[in-house]
């Protein structure tokens, strides 16, 4: 029996005062062109790491925001692909709601240890401007308006609520 070997890692859904989340864009080379895509603010769990330290480490690097409590776990998705996540067959996100007032994204990173990990840029995306978005870039998850409607209609879910692709 062979073991499925997966990244973790914990994501942040930021959400502002208007319901507007906070995306970074990633452009990945790719042989057939770069692929743009929009996540959420996060990063790998690294060994002796719990999912909520790893995503205070990754808020302050990429964003420059600091979490005074511990934010509620809202969604999970597992994905078992080999390629998805070089090195391993997939990936498992934790992704954790974080209510903040809105600001300026600029973190610990340089713009240099940005463009290493492929973020070019970030934004606050409101809910409609996800649902009429119909450009060639992708969002991670790909169907993120459905979920993030859900979590801001109905408030944090009892249990996490599971993602696709």
């Amino acid at each position: 029996m062979s073991t499925v070997n997966l990244r973790r890692s914990a994501r942040a859904v930021v959400v502002d005062e208007d319901d507007r989340v906070l995306l970074l864009r990633l452009a990945i080379p790719d042989p057939a062109g770069t692929i743009v895509v929009w996540i959420t603010p996060a990063g790998g769990v690294e060994d002796g790491e719990t999912p909520l330290v790893a995503l205070r480490r990754e808020l302050r690097e990429e964003v420059g925001l600091a979490l005074h409590v511990d934010p509620p776990q809202v969604w999970r998705q597992e994905i078992v692909a080999s390629g998805h996540a070089p090195g391993h067959d997939g990936v498992v996100n934790d992704y954790f709601l974080v209510r903040t007032a809105s600001f300026v994204p600029r973190g610990s990173m340089t713009d240099e240890e940005l463009a290493a990990e492929h973020v070019v840029g970030w934004r606050w995306w409101s809910l409609s401007e996800f649902r009429e978005h119909r450009g060639p870039e992708l969002f991670s998850p790909r169907d993120l308006a459905t979920p993030l409607a859900a979590l801001l209609a109905d408030g944090v879910p009892p249990r996490p609520v599971p993602l696709g692709l």
